[in-house]
């Protein structure tokens, strides 16, 4: 017996100490790991940021026939006095508010058809949105433009921004149905025992704990109008009625030794993307979410 109670105290240490290694040799191979991680994210950020970085660089460098110095915002103000890149934003500006307001207008309720329906009709119409989704908006310029010319909306901004609604519903409506089916049904249907109609959960419940997902089928549908080059190339003629990337590219082709100004125009564009990111990015959140369900 005593023996064994020798023997007890001596083995727990030397187990003890064994034990340890493992955990310090796996510990330092994940931290390892994190820092190859974070060396290789931050080269690919490095080499997709390098072509932002010498745009905007070039933007603020002197022209050829300047006589400034350093950094200079005279290719911005020469931009907007020789050019209509005013004009060109603001049409830019209409049709993208437009197509966002009325996409997640229409695609809210559609949503949410699609996420509480459980009848064939709905799921006849789910499956006619993925069909659409799948099919490039290519495929359909040419009829659109023949029936357009007809109802004359050809050369016309209305044309352009019904185009643009129209090619952002279907993934528009199948982002807010993902997003609403993260919701419980039993929020809704607390609210109908209190005396809510279904309409008024769907605002007052849904809509308003669906925050996140509003705000990215929106910066989607700004992205698809506010890039979009290809739908406005073969619907606008007019000048005046240029969308922004249109006016880069006619401002390039009478301009390509004029790099500092192509490249304050490009600017131009860059700008309003950047300024929805950084301002809705704290709104990214599934807090209301999770408030809601904290007394389940």
């Amino acid at each position: 017996m005593s023996a064994v109670l020798h023997a007890h105290p001596e083995s727990g240490p030397a187990l003890g100490v064994d034990a340890g290694k493992p955990r310090r040799v796996l510990s330092e191979a994940g931290m390892r790991g994190r820092w190859w991680r974070f060396t290789l994210i931050l080269a690919i950020t490095a080499v997709v940021l390098v072509p932002i970085l010498v745009t905007v660089v070039l933007a603020f460098t002197p022209g050829p026939n300047s006589t400034a110095t350093g950094l200079t915002f005279e290719n911005l103000s020469g931009v907007f006095s020789k050019t209509l890149a005013a004009t060109w934003l603001k049409n830019s500006l209409i049709t993208t508010l437009a197509t966002v307001v009325v996409s997640v207008a229409v695609a809210a309720p559609a949503g949410y058809v699609l996420s509480r329906g459980r009848s064939k009709a709905v799921s006849g119409y789910s499956l006619l949105l993925f069909v659409m989704q799948s099919l490039p908006i290519i495929t359909s310029v040419v009829p659109l433009f023949i029936l357009f010319a007809g109802m004359g909306l050809v050369d016309n901004l209305l044309g352009l921004t019904i185009i643009y609604v129209g090619s952002t519903m279907t993934v528009a409506t199948w982002m807010m149905a993902a997003y609403f089916d993260s919701i419980p049904v039993s929020l809704e249907e607390a609210a109908w025992i209190d005396g809510c109609s279904v309409f008024g959960s769907f605002l007052r419940v849904v809509l308003r704990n669906s925050l996140p997902g509003v705000l990215s089928t929106a910066i989607f549908a700004f992205l698809l109008a506010w890039n979009d080059y290809l739908v406005a190339i073969v619907f606008l003629r007019s000048n005046e009625i240029f969308t922004l990337p249109m006016g880069v590219q006619s401002f390039f082709q009478q301009n390509a030794t004029d790099w500092t100004s192509v490249m304050a125009l490009a600017v131009v564009m860059m700008l309003p993307p950047v300024i929805v990111f950084a301002t809705l990015n704290k709104y990214f959140s599934v807090g209301g979410i999770g408030g809601s369900l904290a007394g389940r």
